[in-house]
């Protein structure tokens, strides 16, 4: 799986709040910090979130698009109800700056039905998966999701590609595994709303992807391999490990000052 880095931030100094925003809901259940434009959301420099950068509010790339592409994964390795058995990692962190999300990176998630997940920066961005009659690669190809997209420039690959273009080409017969297939995905969202039925990106398998994502940044930053109960949701005999599975929440906002 290739996936971006991001690069380290510029310093910040506090500035104003802005009249037209509230500051300390937007901050909600996360540690209260000076505001400044860059880390919020800049208007005219930087169209990117500048939020999306800072381990307060995420874990960068990781989490920011691993999302959709260990979903993917996870499809394409019938294991979207569960997850990798350990994970490790390599990873850059900015010095300076007020960015500290990861840069470069490297993960390996091994799995029990034995397949093996590697992610880095260094790979085009997509997935790449690998089999015994050669190997399929998708990605968005030439497809844009904004200008800021951060790989704009890598735009020449195709979005769907094989080491040999007969796989692309094959039939899936009957008897072979077919996937759930859609025209569109917020179409899909509202019809299973109204049929009751499960849409293609039910909540608990986005829930597991995004769980594998979550994992590897604590990976990351530690230097050495970590097991992981893909059930439980814990790591096996690890308790600094599992100390970052949990962000303490500021009162009076968060999931534990909820009350039902």
């Amino acid at each position: 799986i290739g996936l971006p880095g991001d690069p380290a931030g510029p310093e910040a100094t506090e500035m104003p709040i802005p009249s037209n925003l509230n500051y300390d809901r937007w901050l909600g259940s996360t540690p209260e910090v000076p505001y400044t434009e860059i880390g919020v959301h800049p208007q005219n420099d930087y169209s990117r979130p500048g939020w999306l950068r800072h381990r307060n509010y995420g874990a960068g790339m990781i989490t920011g698009w691993g999302q959709h592409h260990y979903d993917s994964a996870a499809w394409g390795m019938d294991t979207e109800l569960t997850g990798p058995i350990s994970v490790e990692a390599l990873a850059e962190f900015p010095k300076s700056g007020l960015w500290n999300v990861h840069g470069d990176f490297l993960v390996k998630h091994e799995y029990a039905n034995g397949i093996t997940v590697y992610t880095s920066g260094g790979y085009t961005n997509g997935i790449r998966y690998e089999g015994t009659n050669g190997w399929i690669f998708v990605s968005r190809g030439a497809y844009t999701a904004s200008a800021s997209d951060p790989v704009v420039k890598e735009k020449s690959n195709k979005a769907l590609n094989a080491s040999d273009v007969k796989i692309l080409a094959s039939q899936i017969s009957e008897d072979e595994t077919h996937l759930y297939k859609i025209n569109d995905q917020h179409g899909n969202w509202l019809d299973c709303i109204k049929s009751r039925e499960e849409p293609i990106s039910p909540i608990d398998k986005g829930h597991k992807a995004c769980t594998v994502c979550l994992i590897s940044d604590i990976a990351m930053q530690f230097s050495r391999k970590l097991d992981w109960d893909p059930e439980k949701e814990v790591f096996l005999n690890d308790d600094e490990a599992n100390a970052l599975l949990h962000r303490e929440q500021r009162k009076p906002y968060g999931t534990d000052y909820v009350k039902v």
